[in-house]
């Protein structure tokens, strides 16, 4: 996949593992800011850690299960985005991210993820993107509500926060109205 250019500031691209230095010390930075809503902080101890993952989401994108990507905002790594496993089958995928704390209201996310829907359904001819958010996680709510996802559901207790449970809402779009919404029109599947 070549680099996904957003606009002049903001880029996706595939992580290398020359990226781990870089990785980990966004991670490390952001240690208390992250953990309050994502469960690996902790198991991100080292940069080895981070390379790990890269080779893990390298082995993703070879396997053709989607792929993960660094944001870069004015080619500084920000964050990551990415699919998780893409289920062929029913051509659905849910999408991940986040961001580091300072990097935070300029509508990184907002576009990186309407660049992600986008590809999903125009690139993989996807039927519907899902992503989960903690429901007490406000600006994360925020921007998939504002990308017109359709919240379907509340799962109780469904991910283990360090030393506690919490809540996701469950969001949902399909190609037809993202399409209906965009006025792009993508080639079906048959």
């Amino acid at each position: 996949m070549p680099s996904l250019h957003i606009d002049n500031d903001i880029v996706l691209k595939i992580l290398e593992p020359d990226n781990a230095d870089s990785l980990f010390a966004l991670v490390d930075r952001n240690r208390v800011y992250l953990r309050e809503w994502l469960p690996w902080v902790d198991t991100n101890a080292t940069t080895e850690n981070s390379r790990l993952f890269i080779l893990s989401t390298i082995e993703q994108y070879k396997l053709n299960l989607g792929f993960q990507c660094g944001i870069w905002f004015h080619s500084v790594l920000a964050g990551i985005i990415g699919f998780h496993a893409i289920d062929w089958m029913n051509r659905n995928v849910e999408i991940g991210y986040w961001l580091g704390e300072k990097f935070q209201g300029h509508g990184i996310i907002t576009k990186a993820c309407h660049t992600l829907v986008d590809y999903a359904f125009y690139e993989y001819k996807l039927n519907r993107v899902q992503i989960r958010c903690a429901t007490g996680n406000k600006k994360s709510n925020a921007i998939i509500e504002r990308l017109g996802f359709i919240k379907e559901g509340n799962t109780r207790q469904a991910e283990f926060l360090y030393d506690h449970y919490v809540d996701l809402f469950v969001y949902g779009m399909t190609a037809d109205v993202w399409e209906a919404r965009s006025g792009r029109q993508s080639e079906k599947m048959e």
